[in-house]
């Protein structure tokens, strides 16, 4: 008899953890994303077959692959029965049990987060009765708790949930019990998720910060406020999540443009350009009106956090291989109008006389003389508001690039307006956006608020008073 199999799939761009647990000849499944053939290898490889797919709750961040899985194994899916879900599922409450061989799961109810979590408390029979793990969703983190401010007007009522579920439930397991989490460092699901994927009980009650206030009162206080943005894209997944998305495969298959139809294509009121290159690239050439957002960096996150999800999508990439790079990315957050793509890119582009447009890219040298000097150019600091209250080039002002799409009145447009982030790429994002909004003369800082400290330039502290 094999002991139980954990197995770990991480995904990096959303900071996304999924998890096979196998028995001999059956897996489990838990919390897949949209993209699910990673786990039918995973499968093939463990030599067993996919019979269950658990859910913890309805993801905020992601649209998950449940259904796509289902569909390709015929396994069953359990979801919380308090999630109203719309699709074919086993519905479970806090007590049941999932058999899977000499596995078993027991549901224990963890609502916080959101009002319908559960964790899945896994036992490996032929071991012993004693919990060996728990999957808990976006409960507990290594090194923080899940926030309970996304579902408007209920942070308190969530927060008070929360304390109860991690101070009546999970902390009572024993301390050898491992802790496997959806998320961890780099996701927006919690506040300040530890790098490490997994712990136990034990550990985290020990040294996780928020568990180490024992007042109720002050524990909602701490989650409910300073609590980094929530993209937008937090506020549709979960409701995608709950009627069921759709199969991928019943998505069409994004269309090779030529430049001239690329152009015509672009101009329809309901389409959105999506250019996916460096942000060098961008800067020196791109199409007008695009947003800018580097495939290799966060893309999923800011795709669902700034992309209009009732538009049709164009893409611009440095190569045909990025096409399906990136339509994974925007599949996974619930982007799934994606009506093709450039043919032959800005090369093909450029050779047929097509309008282009530029964000010149400038030394933190040159920023600097031109925010202080006689251009009196506004110098924008576009990275959070945490991040800018750490250290920021003296003079900036804090507008979150995702921000822009509303607060762009506040960058005058009587003067240059310099973008600066950590290192240049969430800055051409925000140029991009500012562009859009018919701003006459938009740079970005190389090497961001890197650069500018390498080059000595002044750093301050001082954030002003809102």
């Amino acid at each position: 008899m094999n002991a139980m199999i954990i197995q770990q799939l991480f995904i990096g761009g959303i900071a996304h953890s999924s998890y096979i647990v196998a028995g001999n000849e059956t897996c489990a499944v838990i919390d897949p994303p949209r993209d699910v053939e990673r786990y039918r290898e995973a499968a093939a490889e463990l030599g067993v077959r996919i019979t269950h797919i658990l859910t913890t709750h309805l993801h905020a961040d992601f649209v998950s692959g449940h259904l796509e899985l289902a569909r390709l194994t015929g396994a069953r899916i359990y979801a919380p029965a308090s999630a109203s879900c719309e699709f074919d599922h086993q519905p479970l409450s806090g007590g049941d049990t999932v058999a899977l061989e000499d596995i078993r799961f027991r549901v224990i109810e963890t609502p916080g987060h959101t009002p319908a979590d559960i964790s899945y408390v896994a036992s490996d029979l032929g071991r012993g009765e004693d919990p060996a793990a728990v999957f808990c969703g976006d409960t507990l983190f290594v090194g923080d708790v899940g926030r309970p401010d996304l579902f408007p007007g209920r942070a308190e009522e969530l927060g008070s949930a929360l304390y109860d579920s991690l101070h009546q439930k999970l902390l009572r397991l024993p301390d050898h019990c491992e802790v496997y989490p959806a998320h961890g460092a780099g996701s927006l699901c919690g506040r300040a998720m530890a790098a490490k994927r997994s712990s136990t009980i034990g550990y985290e009650r020990a040294h996780n910060p928020a568990l180490q206030i024992p007042d109720r009162a002050d524990f909602v206080r701490s989650l409910t406020s300073d609590m980094p943005a929530a993209p937008d894209h937090f506020g549709r997944c979960s409701e995608i999540n709950r009627r069921g998305p759709a199969l991928l495969a019943s998505l069409p298959a994004p269309a090779a443009f030529s430049p001239k139809a690329f152009s015509e294509e672009a101009a329809r009121e309901e389409t959105v350009v999506l250019d996916l290159r460096s942000y060098d690239a961008f800067g020196g050439m791109h199409v007008p009106n695009s947003y800018h957002i580097d495939i290799s960096a966060n893309f999923s996150t800011m795709a669902g956090w700034v992309l209009p999800p009732d538009r049709d999508i164009l893409l611009v990439t440095a190569d045909p291989g990025q096409v399906k790079a990136a339509m994974i990315g925007l599949y996974r957050v619930g982007l799934d109008r994606i009506r093709g793509y450039l043919e032959g890119g800005m090369r093909a582009w450029s050779m047929t006389g097509l309008p282009i447009d530029r964000i010149p890219i400038i030394s933190p040298e040159e920023a600097h003389t031109r925010v202080h000097g006689d251009d009196r150019a506004t110098l924008v600091d576009v990275r959070s508001k945490e991040d800018y209250a750490v250290d920021h080039a003296a003079g900036a002002i804090n507008i979150p690039a995702p921000d822009l799409r509303s607060r762009f009145g506040e960058v005058p447009d009587d003067r240059a307006a310099i973008m600066i982030c950590a290192g240049g790429v969430r800055a051409s994002l925000a140029g991009s956006i500012l562009k859009m909004r018919g701003h006459p003369a938009v740079y970005n800082v190389a090497g961001g608020i890197r650069g500018y400290r390498a080059a000595g330039l002044p750093i301050s502290r001082d954030v002003p008073a809102a």
